[in-house]
């Protein structure tokens, strides 16, 4: 569905629109140039539509719908957006699909289903970045998760996360070329870190951009973190309380390269081995076979040829001569080839 095709729903679950004939235009209402903060020009932000709903029993949710150019800029919003604090005495919810974003004032268990399967219903389909559950579970403090498509949200992330030591680096993280970014708080016991996870579209890439933000972590003063590269993620443990947890920590992170061969292989449905020496042994006898036969024809023809036509088809005396040295007695015959 097209996002100017979009419109509110009149009913989710228990809940009625109050304002249908407002929330009916459609879903995506952009704002003027100078109300779109340059995070959300970042993340691809396309417009936003509200609309409050209620319930027979006079409780009232009003609900934001926020849509982006695809998922990634929606999921960048999303984490963004699911750390804010709220007053409200029933807590409230943001969810994700696809390139749409939905903010919920408040939220019940009864209509939750119903405002997911719409909010589904209307988004691209397109499934939120994986880098995401490249994280660790263990030890990941409760929506810490910042993702970062650029230098403006990765410098929000950092502020967020207590890490503006790690704001000088942004511009040897490689987002010109595509990179992507999520930043994550651990504890465990005594031990704490913020584990910061590059990835990039190729492991060249990746190598290239190692170098230069070993160099950037170097010129920060951040000796204590460490940084490493697996295929095209890059993975930083930013101010660990070990090196010990540092290795423990980016030894769970859940990412795994693939390698594919172009080279062909044997599969199930190959002849056998035996079955393909025979068919070679039987080919190279028929050739053999051939061969014999075609010498036998050719020579054949050529002694009944000179039986029949004595020096006239072959060995024709104006035709041949042969030089030789007479080392003999005999007389010296050019025409002589015996």
């Amino acid at each position: 569905m097209r996002a100017a095709d979009a419109q509110w729903p009149a009913k989710l679950g228990t809940l009625t629109a109050k304002f249908f004939n407002i929330g009916t235009s459609n879903l995506v209402s952009k704002g003027a140039g100078s109300e779109v903060r340059p995070r959300d020009v970042e993340s691809g932000f396309v417009g936003q539509s509200t609309q409050t709903y209620v319930d027979d029993g006079g409780f009232e949710s009003r609900m934001t719908l926020l849509t982006y150019k695809d998922s990634s800029g929606a999921y960048q919003a999303y984490l963004f957006l699911r750390s804010q604090p709220t007053d409200d005495p029933i807590p409230g919810a943001v969810l994700v699909q696809g390139n749409r974003v939905l903010v919920v004032s408040q939220i019940q268990d009864q209509n939750r289903k119903s405002i997911e399967d719409w909010l589904r219903s209307i988004s691209d389909g397109v499934a939120s970045p994986p880098i995401a559950t490249y994280l660790p579970d263990n030890g990941r403090v409760p929506r810490s998760e910042r993702y970062a498509l650029g230098p403006i949200a990765f410098g929000a992330a950092a502020k967020a996360l207590g890490r503006n030591d790690v704001a000088p680096i942004v511009e040897y993280a490689g987002f010109e070329s595509h990179a992507e970014a999520i930043f994550a708080k651990y504890k465990s016991g005594k031990d704490e870190a913020t584990l910061l996870l590059l990835e990039y579209p190729t492991p060249q890439l990746a190598e290239l951009h190692l170098r230069h933000l070993q160099r950037a972590l170097a010129d920060a003063k951040l000796t204590d973190s460490s940084i490493e590269r697996k295929g095209s993620l890059l993975s930083i443990v930013l101010a660990p309380t070990s090196a010990e947890y540092a290795a423990k920590l980016r030894g769970a992170v859940n990412y795994e390269t693939q390698v594919t061969w172009n080279e062909p292989s044997s599969t199930a449905t190959d002849p056998p081995i035996i079955s393909t020496l025979v068919k070679i042994i039987i080919a190279i006898g028929v050739f053999m076979l051939v061969t014999l036969v075609l010498g036998i024809a050719f020579g054949g023809v050529r002694i009944i040829t000179k039986r029949l036509f004595p020096g006239k088809v072959f060995d024709r005396k104006e035709q041949i001569e042969v030089l030789q040295l007479g080392l003999s007695g005999k007389p010296i015959d050019p025409s002589d080839m015996y």
